[in-house]
């Protein structure tokens, strides 16, 4: 049994997939402007090591594999026509989060177009610990040049209030600022990572994409998500595997402010669950200063446990939360958007499912 501070402020370097997972699984990489240490304590005041150190590895255990994708027999071909089609922008500028679709598409463009293509990410308090500079290790790993572009969605009331169009003004923002720079970059394109299982899905920033004329490569070539992931491997993207992490404004029910200060409490809370462990995980900021909980099923007995659930009780109340509760649903990607048809939150023109 130890005492003491632990420290998971040990710089990210993207190195391997294997690197990756590892840091992943433990929390062992930079935390953006809010990094910080941790003293995880227990009802005695002290740190518990071991018990902390065992539930880590439960709760990897307990994640989903990390199992490389199988390489379909026609990759080599999905990925010629991705390039050709990139190849005929001429050159491109892409909306580049750092996630595995936008990372797919930046390889192919620096592959298809060298120094014509530039990876720009939009740079505001949306956006979670970690995930700038991972963007930032992808680009140079990547080799193609990379913009950091400050965006001022939090200045316009019609993204604060949060109704369920909040994407499309969140994404007007960004390709609003990325065309007014487009002689600048000496680019013509903007093109994303929206892929063919995006275009099935909820995404009213789709609608923002196809009023800014931005080119979507991945779904014009029919590619889907899967094969992402495979190309992803392919060109050993460390990435490939990166569970999908939205901007933390998604995580705020419709119709609560989006304010920088609860996007603060749901990324120091989300932080703390990954340094437990747990990779596919919400937490969720509800009326009330309310915080619902998602993790697999799996998972959910070892947060109910003695010597987890009272630490997460008192640090998420440390944070601001009030109440702190666990979804017997478990982890779902996008479970707000059944908030959608209640309360007056229906889709408007603006909203129009892609």
């Amino acid at each position: 049994m130890g005492t003491g501070r632990k420290s998971f402020g040990r710089p990210f370097a993207v190195a391997s997939a294997s690197e990756y997972l590892l840091r992943n699984l433990f929390g062992w990489y930079k935390l953006s402007r809010h990094a910080r240490n941790y003293v995880l304590t227990g009802s005695t005041g002290r740190t518990s090591i071991v018990h902390m150190t065992q539930l880590r590895w439960k709760l990897a255990m307990n994640s989903s594999s990390h199992v490389p994708p199988d390489q379909s027999p026609n990759t080599d071909s999905v990925r010629s026509t991705l390039l050709q089609t990139i190849r005929e922008y001429g050159s491109c500028a892409i909306a580049f989060s750092g996630g595995v679709d936008s990372a797919v598409v930046a390889q192919a463009a620096h592959l298809a177009l060298g120094t014509q293509a530039v990876a720009v990410t939009g740079v505001s308090d949306s956006l979670a610990g970690g995930e700038l500079e991972l963007a930032r290790s992808l680009a140079t790993q990547i080799g193609i040049r990379h913009i950091e572009l400050p965006t001022e969605e939090f200045a316009n009331p019609q993204y604060t209030q949060n109704t369920s169009d909040r994407c499309f003004h969140c994404k007007t923002e960004l390709y609003s600022q990325m065309a007014l720079r487009l002689t600048e970059w000496n680019v013509s394109v903007v093109c994303n990572g929206a892929n063919t299982d995006d275009l099935k899905d909820y995404r009213p920033g789709l609608l923002a994409a196809s009023q800014h004329q931005v080119r979507s490569p991945l779904a014009d070539c029919g590619i889907d998500k899967e094969q992402v992931r495979q190309l992803a491997h392919h060109w050993k993207l460390p990435v490939w595997d990166k569970p999908a992490t939205p901007c933390l404004s998604s995580r705020v029910a419709y119709g609560e402010q989006v304010t920088p200060e609860r996007l603060h409490m749901i990324d120091e809370a989300e932080l703390f669950l990954r340094q437990l462990g747990l990779r596919h995980l919400r937490v969720r900021y509800h009326s009330g200063d309310v915080a619902r909980i998602e993790v697999p099923l799996e998972s959910l007995s070892l947060l109910l446990a003695d010597d987890c659930r009272p630490r997460i009780v008192d640090h998420f109340k440390q944070l601001g939360f009030r109440y702190i509760t666990l979804d017997l649903e478990g982890f779902r990607s996008g479970s707000l958007n059944q908030l959608i048809s209640i309360g007056g939150l229906e889709s408007t023109p603006n909203q129009t499912e892609q």
